[in-house]
């Protein structure tokens, strides 16, 4: 059992949001990472993609999460499923907190073709 706690040294500070790494590999998780999230309001992420499934699931706030040119708001005790490899962005509609999940291994891709590893999944 491995109990994980929060930490400056796993916590990746983005013009969008901030995230707080939790389960991953360098954690001891062997199959799923997870990461809490928090975005101002009116913050978004570059439009990209990432090449594993995901789940956000928002603990407060909202947010606006679009999915090639489909787009819905998720707010608190919701959940949205993101297909891996699906052009995505998310805007928070207010100070937004949300929990995220996906399987170990994950990539983003960035619109110049870049990949990036997630730091805070690793």
């Amino acid at each position: 059992m491995y109990v994980v706690t929060e930490a400056d040294a796993r916590t990746t500070r983005t013009a969008a949001a901030a995230m707080f790494g939790l389960a991953a590999p360098s954690q001891g998780s062997t199959e799923l990472c997870t990461w809490r999230v928090e975005m101002a309001a009116g913050n978004e992420t570059p439009v990209h993609t990432i090449d594993r499934e995901q789940i956000w699931m928002p603990i407060s706030g909202a947010f606006e999460v679009t999915i090639g040119d489909e787009t819905e708001t998720v707010k608190a005790n919701q959940a949205v499923i993101v297909p891996g490899g699906a052009t995505r962005q998310l805007k928070a509609l207010e100070d937004t907190q949300a929990l995220v999940a996906m399987p170990v291994g994950g990539q983003a891709v960035v619109p110049d073709g870049s990949k990036v590893t997630l730091p805070w999944a690793v």
